[in-house]
């Protein structure tokens, strides 16, 4: 069979006839598949595509047989930073290069045979689509989850340009090479925040992987305390502290500031000016992550000033350190060095006192200091004696009275910054006028397009600062000249809401109507990468619920179910990259064997969440199974005889059967290369069957028609191919998926194996219903040859062995 031929015939067949159009008559069966959509890089589909999106729309078309309106549509994620960085290297502009590679992409995507409904195809770069995303800022805005506010930047100094994180790996400028620098600009953020306690609350009702949620309920990160206010001595200067551990806070021998805290310039002393300012310019030059690095040597300088603890009265030094950060909990943190590793390691280096306010709660407690376990308080006052759990809740009772503490639950989660000083992405739709301040652009007059002729030479400007026939706009409350905002929303605003979009993407009154998202979504199944955990799932989620609180949906989750694919690596075992040369293209591969045989053979290669190194050896084996199958196929007409349902035939249907609950099962839970070796298991069988009975009858002929609708959503193609040759009604993928019956999986006979003194020397075949006596007749029979006299005791095992103790 030329695959290859009946790839193109098939396709053809499928778009003329409309085979995959979604049916919104049917929509309550429906069945949301969404794989997360690509970004249009303009390469050709590689392995990694191929396993993301193969797989995915073989457990779509699986869904399908199952008699699910299965909705699976496809778009492009096309804003982003690598195609302006391709338009500062090459001038070619970042609209021109994304389109031409969608367009590459999507023919790609179509030769694979997916089953995606290129009606509802999106592509986010396109004003139809930005235009409300826009419209979600500007609700964001209306509803106080959006503001403004400074906060620090990655900045090239060299470059005058603001990188993402991405450009300042290791604090190294990828342009130019030059130290990057921390730099506060004014920022949009939306306040994710908000639904911290939600966010984490939900997932434990979500049929997410383990690990994914634990993920985000540490990026969420809950805990419980309490928050302590200390004052700057000789000032009336006073800051909080956010501490689990008010227990030891009799033990508090200093207090540090993070460098980018406006605190430190009111406390710093002039003595001690010049050494805080090179040490806050040091800290500048280094990444937020890399701060907060375990293994990372903590270093600080003294302030000059002291803060009076609360609870005692003491005096105790302020520092600043670059392992304080601003923007979690208050910017600053108080140092118990008996009783906290890091704090231990700190005082040391920079001759701080330790001090003793936790013992351990029996004599046979190593509390060697850093004792950071619960304990018994010693050298707490009116505390002493108190276990840490109830310390922890009275001594910031007892600074409530004086109103310098109060009990707080805290969340690691900050609030969400969305503004980029990039061009390609969405414009802000805000208006910055000299008398009204901030002016939402009228919904009106969305979307705010993005112009196309823009200078992308960094320095220091954001592109779309520089385009004054953009940035000059009358202020739509006052009339008066004002100017836009020069920035890009975050390329994951737009991924935040696009599973909506595809449900109602030609709807030009609204973003989607909520009558029929109401009715398509949540999504049923969502498949991409596991490095999304903590950004893009987490934000879709906070999106979801924002508008449903909003009144525009009334569902609480996106995505009801979610399967994170694993990575296939190079031959070499290393993530494929062009800079190790081991990048794996599969046209040579597909040009030999055909899309099926490549898809049946990532299916089966790799367990779908683990992936694995690219071995292509094993493609020649599919290519063989291949035909086996289609020999199956054509034998169906040879010898036709009708037979009764004899022993060989309950042999087979027991197979059959069990291979129908096998490859189901496996199927839904994606474990995509059990089920395909099922399936050869059950070839396996049938050739068996063929050589021991020779005639073909109609119970064979089922059993090979249940082979190819077994085989359907993972050989597309072929199997369509070989069911127009049994003469199934067009197509194979409007039957139904073959079901297991029950009676069919007990046995008229089972095996046994048979032991003489605990050592296997035989198997037989008996009766399900044969009697013990009937069994040990059975058993003597078969190993009589190997027996010397009358056994002494035979022990029968039910449904698993007979033992003859000789």
């Amino acid at each position: 069979m030329d695959l290859k031929q009946i790839e193109a015939k098939w396709q053809k067949k499928w778009a003329e006839t409309g085979l995959y159009k979604f049916n919104r008559d049917s929509v309550k069966d429906k069945y949301y598949v969404l794989e997360m959509f690509s970004y249009p890089s303009g390469a050709k589909l590689h392995a990694g595509h191929w396993y993301n999106y193969g797989p995915s729309d073989s457990f779509a078309r699986f869904k399908r047989m199952q008699g699910k309106e299965v909705f699976h549509p496809m778009g492009f994620d096309a804003f982003g930073l690598p195609a302006e960085n391709y338009a500062i290297k090459t001038g070619i502009h970042p609209e021109d290069s994304t389109i031409k590679n969608i367009a590459t992409m999507e023919e790609q995507l179509k030769k694979m045979g997916a089953t995606y409904d290129w009606d509802y195809e999106i592509k986010t770069c396109m004003p139809d689509y930005y235009r409300w995303t826009q419209w979600m800022f500007l609700q964001m805005y209306k509803h106080g989850l959006a503001y403004r506010k400074e906060a620090p930047v990655n900045w090239c100094p060299s470059c005058s340009t603001v990188l993402a994180n991405e450009q300042a790996q290791d604090g190294i400028c990828e342009r130019c090479g030059s130290t990057v620098v921390r730099k506060n600009l004014t920022q949009w953020f939306f306040k994710i925040t908000d639904y911290a306690e939600e966010l984490l609350a939900g997932l434990d009702g979500l049929d997410w992987p383990e690990k994914t949620k634990l993920m985000q309920k540490h990026w969420i990160g809950k805990s419980y305390g309490g928050e302590v206010e200390f004052k700057v001595k000789d000032s009336d200067v006073t800051f909080r502290v956010f501490t689990t551990r008010a227990d030891t806070l009799f033990g508090v021998t200093y207090v540090v500031l993070a460098p980018e805290s406006p605190l430190v310039d009111l406390v710093t002393t002039d003595a001690q000016k010049a050494a805080v300012e090179k040490y806050k310019e040091d800290a500048s030059k280094v990444t937020e992550i890399d701060r907060m690095a375990s293994n990372r040597e903590k270093t600080g300088v003294l302030t000059g000033s002291y803060a009076i603890n609360p609870i005692n009265g003491r005096e105790v030094p302020i520092l600043v350190a670059d392992y304080v950060i601003a923007s979690y909990g208050t910017g600053a943190v108080m140092g118990v060095a008996a009783h906290d590793d890091r704090d231990f390691v700190f005082a040391g280096k920079l001759g701080l006192p330790v001090e003793r306010v936790i013992k351990g709660a029996s004599d046979d407690v190593n509390d060697a200091l850093p004792f950071t376990e619960y304990g018994v308080l010693t050298n707490s006052g009116e505390f002493d004696g108190m276990t840490s759990e109830e310390a922890k809740v009275a001594i910031i009772k007892k600074l409530e009275e004086s109103g310098q503490g109060a009990l707080k639950t805290n969340y690691r989660l900050r609030d969400w910054l969305v503004s980029r000083q990039r061009y390609w992405g969405a414009p802000i739709p805000i208006i910055h006028c000299p008398h009204c301040g901030a002016v939402p652009v009228p919904e009106s007059d969305l979307p705010v397009k993005l112009p196309y002729n823009v200078e992308f030479k960094p320095d220091g400007k954001s592109p779309l600062a520089k385009c004054e026939e953009f940035m000059n706009v009358k202020c739509p409350v006052c009339g008066a000249d004002a100017r836009r905002d020069p920035d890009t929303l975050d390329t994951f605003v737009c991924s935040s809401w696009y599973y909506l979009r595809y449900a109602d993407n030609r709807n030009s009154e609204k973003p989607c109507d909520t009558e029929w998202i109401d009715k398509l979504l949540p999504v049923d199944k969502y498949i991409g990468g596991a490095e999304h955990a903590c950004m893009h799932l987490l934000y879709a989620r906070f999106f979801t619920k924002a508008l449903r609180d909003m009144g525009y949906l009334h569902f609480d989750e996106p995505f009801l179910s979610l399967v994170h694919q694993g990575l296939i690596l190079g031959p070499d075992g290393f993530k494929m990259s062009k800079s190790r040369g081991n990048v794996v293209s599969p046209d040579d591969s597909i040009a030999k064997f055909g899309a099926d045989v490549f898809r049946v053979y990532l299916m089966f290669g790799f367990s779908y969440v683990e992936g694995g190194p690219w071995n292509e050896n094993g493609l020649d084996g599919i290519g063989r199974f291949f035909d086996r199958v289609e020999r199956l196929v054509k034998k169906c007409y040879e010898n036709f005889e009708e037979r009764e349902m004899g022993k060989e035939e309950k042999e087979l249907n027991f197979v059959r059967h069990n291979t129908i609950k096998s490859v189901t099962g496996d199927m839904e839970n994606f474990s995509f290369n059990t089920a395909i070796a099922r399936i050869m298991e059950y070839v396996n069988a049938i050739y068996a069957y063929d050589n021991a009975v020779g005639s073909k009858s109609a119970f064979y002929k089922e059993c090979i028609k249940d082979l190819v609708l077994l085989f359907a959503p993972f050989a597309p193609h072929f199997s369509e191919e070989l069911w127009e040759m049994m003469g199934g009604e067009y197509s194979v993928f409007n039957q139904s998926y073959p079901k297991f019956d029950p009676d069919c999986l007990v046995r008229d006979e089972i095996e046994l194996g048979v032991q003489i003194c605990s050592k296997m020397r035989a198997k037989i075949m008996v009766s399900k219903n044969a009697t013990k006596e009937e069994i040990e007749a059975q058993a003597l029979e078969a190993v009589k040859d190997q027996l010397t006299g009358a056994p002494k005791k035979i022990i029968v095992v039910p449904g698993r062995l007979v033992n003859i103790i000789a």
